[in-house]
């Protein structure tokens, strides 16, 4: 393997960056017995700030490993684009019309499976909730699903007393399915999308060979965390009046929400729509809810920096993937997935010249189906966290926990992908 030494440094950073995500807990128990000092040792404890972090340290290496002026030209040509659209489409999606229109349909879809299996509200909603968001993401995009089904199992969920069982058991299951669910189109998954224009992949093409298989395995992940916790899930307070939304501001805020997926690769145009839309709620403030543009921030720094040290590690995965039969890519991307944001994977993956449909569609089926199993394996992990984190014991959500959680969910993945 050929490399430079910014790149190993890049590599050596990455690594600590990736390790780092598995001590935020430590920090946090250290912010506690150290309070003269616990502002910093919080901020090193938040999961979002880690790649963000190391990712300024490595812009300093370069700056002295060579000059400052390499390092603002090696950030001038990454693409940010993925972290605004981020940031943008979960401001808009985790607004108070949105969730309302949201929630209301998946009540009215639980009637109709209470009925049917006559079962209580709340395993129909926490079902339908990991079942249909997920699938919703091949249409508003993964980012977008993954704010909803976070809003929605908050309040189902996350606000009530929990176990730990519940806690990560939810949450893999939510980060594996939104990770496959966004494979029946191919626009609305990172991994996906990074290869759709070179292979020349269609939404119809997508569906043929990733549609049915990630279906089923949704279903599947949703129904049985479902049965394991339908006991400890509380009912919906029922009781409270809940004030009505006009359905011409629905209607204006689901414009918007297209409008940002529309024109999700041109940050331009997003922007100025977010920017519009941010005005419109100052405007008309009456049915609105505080815009979470603290957790879209962090959302996007995190992604930020991902895309800062992800850009140099194809030193070592590119040869990697080129080494490898369709058998063991499916698997070696899965497992590297864990390491390194799955989109950036399937970009390098793509890269390689003379590879076979079956390298291809391996490559990018490990990649979604090892989409849960840590926060940086796919871009809308941390927008999750950032919603969820603080209904996790000391704020901090546990990385070896979250692994531990997903791998079963991760395992339904596997076998749909691989024996349907």
């Amino acid at each position: 393997m050929n490399f430079t030494p910014i790149e190993l440094g890049a590599s050596v950073i990455f690594a600590t960056a990736v390790l780092h995500t598995f001590c935020t807990g430590y920090f946090e128990s250290i912010a506690k017995k150290s309070p003269r000092h616990a502002g910093l040792w919080h901020l090193l404890g938040e999961v979002e700030i880690v790649f963000g972090f190391w990712a300024a340290i490595l812009v300093i290496f370069i700056s002295l490993q060579s000059d400052l002026s390499t390092a603002k030209d090696f950030l001038n040509k990454r693409n940010f684009t993925e972290p605004l659209f981020v940031f943008a489409i979960m401001i808009v999606a985790g607004t108070k019309p949105i969730l309302y229109f949201a929630t209301n349909i998946l009540h009215s879809l639980s009637k109709i499976v209470q009925l049917l299996l006559r079962t209580r509200s709340a395993p129909a909603l926490y079902f339908l909730t990991l079942a249909i968001t997920p699938l919703l993401g091949s249409f508003i995009t993964e980012p977008a699903a993954m704010t909803l089904a976070a809003f929605l199992l908050r309040d189902l969920v996350y606000r009530h007393k929990c176990s730990t069982a519940l806690l990560f058991g939810t949450l893999g299951v939510l980060f594996v399915n939104i990770s496959i669910g966004g494979t029946l189109t191919n626009f609305a998954a990172p991994p996906v999308l990074m290869v759709a224009s070179t292979w020349g992949w269609s939404s119809a093409f997508m569906f043929a060979n990733f549609g049915l298989e990630s279906c089923i395995a949704i279903f599947i992940n949703a129904l049985v965390v479902t049965l394991l916790f339908h006991r400890q899930l509380i009912e919906p307070d029922t009781g409270k009046k809940e004030v009505k939304i006009p359905l011409a501001v629905i209607l204006v805020h689901i414009l918007f929400l297209f409008g940002v997926v529309v024109f999700a690769h041109d940050p331009i145009i997003f922007t100025w729509i977010l920017l519009f839309f941010i005005g419109y709620t100052t405007a008309y403030p009456k049915h609105q809810s505080p815009l979470i543009l603290k957790e879209a921030l962090l959302v996007g720094f995190f992604l930020g920096g991902l895309v800062v040290l992800g850009s140099l590690q194809g030193w070592w995965l590119q040869p990697i993937l080129e080494m490898m039969s369709p058998t063991a890519v499916f698997y070696g991307s899965l497992v590297l997935t864990a390491f390194t944001d799955n989109a950036a994977l399937t970009y390098l993956g793509s890269l390689v010249t003379g590879t076979s449909p079956e390298f291809k569609l391996a490559l990018v089926g490990g990649a979604v189906a090892g989409g849960g199993l840590t926060v940086i394996a796919n871009a809308p992990n941390p927008a999750g966290i950032a919603i969820l984190r603080q209904h996790f014991p000391n704020g901090a959500v546990s990385a070896l926990y979250l692994l531990v959680a997903a791998i079963p969910p991760t395992i339904v993945a596997i076998l749909a992908y691989r024996l349907i």
